[in-house]
């Protein structure tokens, strides 16, 4: 087994930090673009809102709606976000059958702490909106996280209510 000296794990912590950095400047440059083509296309009178006709109070369940159902977004990106999303939550819903209590009670953490932040962001989206000091694409942009905060909202609530069920079943 080779020994490595601290300036090799230097090294590799620099090379990692670059990747890192590579990383959020790429992130960081596709949604530069993605803002800008936006931008160009309200300019041109192209963009289409969507419109929030997506009424979640009504639906118990998210993970058991229809592809009709599910909301729309202005951006394809955002809707594979969505979708991946989804299929998260219901291998979770699946994974709950079977856990065991102490990683239920994780998981229950977990996602308390992940709720607290989806409303957090939800709450700055929905001021920001109610500014007014966006441009058209920026909205629509805003708009659809909005709609991503609402959808992962609903869908946490439901696995925390879940989740709470299994923890209480399990310690009888």
């Amino acid at each position: 087994m080779a020994v490595m000296t601290g300036r090799e794990v230097g090294e590799i912590d620099d090379d990692l930090d670059d990747e890192l950095d590579d990383d959020a400047a790429a992130r960081a440059k596709e949604e530069a673009e993605e803002l800008a083509n936006l931008e160009r296309l309200a300019a041109s009178g192209q963009l289409q809102e969507v419109e929030d006709d997506l009424s979640l109070d009504h639906i118990d369940n998210l993970l058991e709606v229809t592809d009709t159902e599910l909301p729309k977004f202005t951006l394809a990106k955002n809707k594979a976000r969505f979708l991946r999303m989804l299929t998260w939550y219901r291998q979770r819903e699946e994974w709950i059958d079977v856990a065991p209590i102490s990683g239920v009670t994780k998981m229950f953490k977990q996602q308390v702490k992940e709720l607290e932040g989806i409303r957090s962001a939800k709450m700055d989206y929905e001021m920001e909106l109610e500014m007014g000091t966006l441009t058209p694409s920026q909205r629509s942009y805003r708009r659809d996280e909005l709609r991503m905060c609402k959808v992962h909202e609903k869908l946490a609530v439901h696995l925390i209510a879940r989740l709470q069920l299994k923890i209480k079943s399990g310690r009888r």
